[in-house]
């Protein structure tokens, strides 16, 4: 197997369509809450990332899906996939119908005890009751993504994000501002855009994938299921505790007040751009990586992280250079508060430049995730988050101005990449 560019490309460009949708969606809500109001703003930057921590638990377990599939693909056992793919798929939909019920019961009591702000607290609770049946349609969703993506057929992909954006935001318009539904509006189109790319794909499956050959036939088999589960069960420890640092930092942010969470909701909400590129990249990568161990091409691993590596300089560079040159603009579009746009311009600057670390850091994480060493990567998650976690709470002793909080998330990068770097180079797999 001899990746080119043009070949990591046409894989890479549809996983960022997908993973766009869930980044647009939130983007689109901030951006019309921002004009409901600052506590909405900031409320919907909570709800998002609780709602992420919970999202993370089963696209964990989807990237763990990802590699099993990847390399059946990589062995030419092409039967197997479609029946890994069942078995994730069965356990992705008995997980979100729990999850559902779970956060209906625990949610509104846990963030009680976390957000000092009634109004922000109140905000919260009104968008995560209806977000969270979104959970629904995202879970299978990333079932049929890891399969795609698995067997390096991902130009679907495209056609359910755009799907879900065009859906997203004429529906938040309609009911945030027509029905006038405020933040709840937001959190109801969200998960009804999600609703039609799940149909979109569902279709193209059936339509375009030959289930004779990739063994598209529902079936349960407990074996291939705990195989998965084995792999996945990290990977799934790995992505909430990734978010649930988020959530932390938000916390932290929250206690210094309204208008700094709203400022931080807006970095936040840019970043995710980024990010579509970032974490495409690391998923083609972890898929890729599994292939070729799957051909007995294990050489091969870090000139492909380098080609991916470098891709993702040539995408993201230029729009970091235009992010930074337009930045009142995008920063305005989320809000008129004068206040607002000021404050946000050192965090702003920091986070855009974290771009450079948090790409190869990331590419290299999943490169060992691809090796299907899902244990020691969450050992690496975790030993890297205690060391933020009390960066953060250092910072939180002091004076000091937002942008230092953002600054932390260099050493959280780069610590992932540096440890997945020596476990690439020295350790057998």
């Amino acid at each position: 197997m001899n990746y080119t560019y043009k070949h990591i490309w046409l894989i890479a460009f549809p996983v960022m369509m997908s993973i766009l949708i869930e980044q647009l969606i939130n983007i689109t809500d901030a951006l019309f809450l921002g004009h409901v109001g600052d506590v909405e703003l900031g409320a919907s930057a909570l709800a998002g990332i609780w709602y992420l921590a919970i999202y993370m638990l089963g696209f964990g377990f989807s990237l763990g899906l990802q590699v099993v599939i990847a390399r059946r693909n990589g062995e030419q056992r092409y039967e197997e996939t479609g029946k890994t793919f069942f078995q994730g798929l069965f356990f992705l939909l008995m997980l979100a119908a729990f999850l559902c019920l779970l956060s209906q019961i625990l949610s509104p009591v846990l963030l009680k005890h976390l957000i000092t702000s009634d109004d922000v607290y109140n905000a919260t609770v009104c968008y995560l009751n209806w977000r969270i049946w979104g959970l629904l349609f995202s879970f299978p969703l990333l079932a049929l993504r890891s399969f795609l993506v698995g067997i390096t057929q991902t130009k679907a992909l495209n056609m359910a994000a755009f799907t879900a954006v065009l859906v997203n935001i004429p529906m938040n318009w309609l009911l945030i501002f027509g029905f006038d539904m405020g933040i709840s509006g937001a959190a109801i189109s969200s998960s009804f855009a999600e609703m039609c790319s799940l149909v979109v794909l569902t279709i193209y499956l059936f339509r375009h994938i030959d289930e004779k050959v990739y063994g598209l036939r529902w079936h349960i088999e407990i074996k291939i299921l705990k195989e998965i589960f084995s792999i996945s069960v990290w990977s799934m420890l790995q992505f909430f505790v990734s978010v649930a640092i988020w959530f932390l930092f938000f916390l932290a942010i929250e206690h210094l007040g309204e208008t700094e969470l709203a400022v931080s909701n807006i970095v936040r909400s840019v970043s995710a751009l980024f990010s579509v590129i970032v974490n495409a990249l690391a998923g083609v990568t972890s898929s890729l990586v599994s292939n070729l161990i799957g051909a007995g091409e294990k050489g091969k691993i870090f000139p492909l992280c380098h080609k991916i590596i470098r891709l993702g300089y040539v995408a993201g560079i230029p729009l970091i250079v235009l992010a930074l040159v337009f930045h009142q603009h995008i920063i305005g579009a989320y809000t008129e508060n004068p206040v607002i746009v000021q404050v946000a311009w050192l965090p702003f600057m920091v986070m855009l430049l974290n771009y450079f670390l948090a790409l190869p850091g990331y590419v290299y994480l999943n490169a060992a995730t691809g090796t299907g060493a899902t244990r020691t990567v969450f050992v690496f998650q975790l030993t890297t988050t205690i060391v933020y976690l009390f960066c953060l709470w250092g910072l939180s002793h002091r004076n000091v101005p937002l942008a230092a909080y953002w600054a932390v998330e260099y050493l959280f990068v780069l610590g992932l990449g540096v440890q997945s770097v020596i476990y690439l180079k020295y350790k057998h797999y």
